[in-house]
């Protein structure tokens, strides 16, 4: 069962909406949701078929964008230690020569922590999705996708590449 705000259904279609709960259920065949979720983040189509190389591309853009964010977001002394940790961890990330299902976990929890420096909130409370939403509706959309997503998961390698991938896309692109 997915978390549904609300709001949701002012931003995205009942197609879109149900592609995230057949993404998160099917380990085959999930290509066509990770798709529409692709679309509704402005991706043209055939997302998950993409190329090595526009995958690097990606990555690379990601890396880049995430980085830029992370360092000009102003944050409380308390926080700078956080924001020196998890620039050192998107670049730990990055630099891996791990698979997609190994840096999995910390995918999210670097994208978490990222997104708690930008918005200075925790965003495991309940009515964060809904917060983002009113704020930055493309940028709930995006919330609502990550929240969903579990924060460990056996998911097959070709899988956890496409759910890092979305998140990516949208950050690249952000």
């Amino acid at each position: 069962m997915i978390k549904q705000p609300g709001e949701i259904t002012e931003f995205l279609d009942s197609k879109t909406i149900d592609a995230l709960s057949i993404f998160l259920k099917k380990d085959k065949g999930f290509e066509s949701s990770a798709d529409l979720i692709a679309a509704a983040f402005g991706s043209d189509k055939g997302f998950s078929k993409m190329k090595p190389a526009s995958i690097e591309k990606l990555v690379s853009s990601f890396k880049n964008n995430l980085t830029l964010l992370i360092q000009k977001t102003w944050v409380e002394k308390s926080d700078i230690t956080l924001k020196d940790q998890l620039l050192y961890q998107l670049n730990e990330l990055l630099k891996a020569k791990s698979t997609w299902s190994s840096n999995y976990s910390l995918f999210l929890k670097i994208i978490n922590q990222a997104v708690y420096l930008m918005f200075g909130q925790p965003t495991d409370s309940p009515d964060f999705c809904e917060y983002t939403l009113r704020i930055d509706p493309e940028f709930g959309v995006f919330w609502w996708y990550i929240s969903n997503l579990p924060p460990k998961t056996e998911w097959p390698e070709d899988k956890c590449r496409v759910a890092m991938m979305l998140g990516m896309y949208f950050l690249a692109n952000y």
